[in-house]
């Protein structure tokens, strides 16, 4: 079952569990039907691909997704692993902000 995330594409987030712990990267892509995200140098794998029209062949290294629950948000201020909420400016808008420093994440 999808559902509605805290993370979106272009956070900075850290690996929480794994074998990657610790590792930061920018979130490449959330796929919400399977609950994942794919992580800028984490959780890599190696794909032996056949050539192609466009693209030689070999052994190509991406990443693969990793489940959105063992990810966390970087704080903007301390960059800590944060918890994230959702307020509502005054103008309406409604926008991300870390839990550990109250600091907005959304621009």
């Amino acid at each position: 079952m999808a559902t509605k995330f805290k993370v979106k594409k272009g956070d900075k987030v850290v690996v929480t569990t794994g074998k990657d712990k610790g590792k930061t990267g920018e979130v490449l892509e959330v796929i919400p039907s399977t609950n994942r995200v794919r992580v800028q140098g984490v959780n890599m794998v190696k794909r032996h691909t056949r050539p192609t029209q466009f693209a030689a062949g070999g052994i190509i290294e991406k990443e693969a997704p990793v489940h959105v629950s063992n990810v966390a948000h970087i704080d903007p201020k301390s960059n800590e692993p944060t918890r994230v909420g959702i307020r509502v400016l005054e103008d309406g808008r409604k926008v991300r902000f870390a839990k550990r420093s109250g600091e907005v994440i959304d621009a």
